[in-house]
C-alpha cells in the first residue's frame, strides 16, 4: 500500500481543485529510470486505471500505481514539504537503498 501524509493529502486536494479535476481523477506514482541514483519518482492526474494498475485510498485520496513501479513504492508514503529547505512532495520510501540530496531519485 502507499499511503498519503496529512499534509500531501491538503495539497492534492488544493492542485485537483485548482486544476478543476472531477473526482474521475486520481494521484498517478511510478517510477522511471535515470536521476543521480538510477531511478526517478514521476506524480501526475490521471483518470484511466489500466488493467494491472494497483489502486490504494488514504485518508481519501486515491492512488494508481503500475504493478512494475509497486514493487520500488511498496509500503512508501508520500508527504508533502513547504519549509524553507525545499517545497514540494517527497517519498518516504523504506524500499530504497540510497536517495540523492534533493530526494527526487533513488536506488534499491
Amino acid at each position: 500500500m502507499i499511503t498519503v501524509s496529512d499534509k500531501a493529502k491538503e495539497k492534492v486536494e488544493k492542485l485537483m481543485q485548482d486544476a478543476e479535476l472531477d473526482a474521475t481523477y486520481r494521484l498517478r506514482a511510478s517510477v522511471a529510470g535515470g536521476g543521480c541514483s538510477g531511478l526517478s519518482y514521476k506524480l501526475d492526474f490521471d483518470n484511466e486505471v489500466k488493467p494491472m494498475d494497483q489502486e490504494f485510498e488514504d485518508k481519501g485520496v486515491r492512488v494508481v500505481v503500475d504493478m512494475k513501479s509497486f514493487l520500488y513504492l511498496a509500503g512508501t508514503q508520500l508527504d508533502f514539504s513547504d519549509g524553507l529547505n525545499g517545497k514540494g512532495f517527497f517519498f518516504d520510501n523504506p524500499n530504497a537503498s540510497r536517495t540523492c540530496g534533493c530526494g527526487e531519485s533513488f536506488s534499491v
